[in-house]
């Protein structure tokens, strides 16, 4: 034994992680399939790239990258696929039996967000971009129970929620009626 009172412990120390901060914060953007399905819609897809976003930036907390979740978000096109990998990836880690088919629910994804280019009324597929985001967070929802089985399942609507909904889906209601009017 040293006698020296000023010499460094000797011990083996391990970081101490707080129980109810690990046990409520989920590694990933947690929200219902029925909220994030209805918000994405209402909001024309704006809620798709604050998903991107939240997520992006959970990655970047977590792993203490210098990744910009913005621009991430913003570029989601480009970005989708290394989000749905590293989605997979971490609950791979964590032993999630279930798969993530990344690649193909990407492609799906880009697909249809681009389609917004497209002629009266064909655009309206671009709507349908939700649908390849709902098996990521089913997935994101099942390793999020895992690996914080506290955390808040996100499944309430906010006033702000409400708001978007109710100015979105009139938008919405409107230029899918004007999709298949025919004003010549």
């Amino acid at each position: 034994m040293n006698d020296n009172p000023y010499a460094p412990p000797t011990a083996v120390v391990a970081d101490v992680v707080d129980p109810a901060e690990s046990s409520t914060s989920a590694p990933f953007f947690a929200v219902s399939l029925f909220k994030l399905a209805v918000m994405s819609l209402c909001t024309a897809g704006f809620y798709e790239v604050y998903w991107f976003y939240k997520n992006w930036q959970l990655v970047r907390e977590r792993e203490q990258s210098n990744i910009w979740p913005v621009w991430r978000a913003l570029f989601g096109v480009i970005f989708c696929y290394a989000c749905f990998s590293r989605i997979r990836k971490h609950g791979q880690s964590i032993g999630l039996a279930q798969s993530l088919h990344a690649g193909i629910l990407a492609i799906a994804w880009i697909a249809t967000t681009i389609s917004w280019r497209l002629p009266d009324p064909y655009w309206l597929l671009t709507y349908f971009s939700v649908a390849f985001l709902l098996p990521v967070q089913a997935y994101v929802n099942a390793l999020n129970k895992i690996a914080a089985p506290e955390h808040d399942p996100n499944s309430k609507f906010t006033g702000w929620n409400w708001v978007a909904i109710a100015v979105g889906g009139i938008i919405l209601a409107l230029g899918t009626l004007g999709a298949f009017m025919d004003l010549e």
